[in-house]
């Protein structure tokens, strides 16, 4: 594995991880009228975009990474929308 890869994998592991702690809170307390949707949709979306990118490239952390985040961020823009 290379050097550059391993870097990836770190920076992927760390903003990925980023995100569980509001996730976490926001199941929990159900709470999102603090979270800004547009940040959220626009966010979510660019996440998206890199995980289609990462695949076009076929680069594994960066389609690792993304879809985890996806899945994270997705979540709580999901519980934004149903919570008004």
């Amino acid at each position: 594995m290379s050097f550059s890869t391993i870097i990836g994998m770190l920076a992927a592991v760390c903003t990925t991880v980023s995100f569980i702690p509001q996730v976490v809170k926001t199941i929990k307390t159900g709470q999102t009228k603090d979270i800004s949707l547009s940040m959220y949709v626009i966010f979510t979306a660019g996440i998206f975009f890199w995980l289609i990118y990462g695949i076009m490239i076929v680069d594994v952390p960066i389609i690792a990474a993304n879809t985890i985040t996806l899945l994270l961020t997705g979540t709580v823009l999901f519980l934004k929308i149903k919570n008004g």
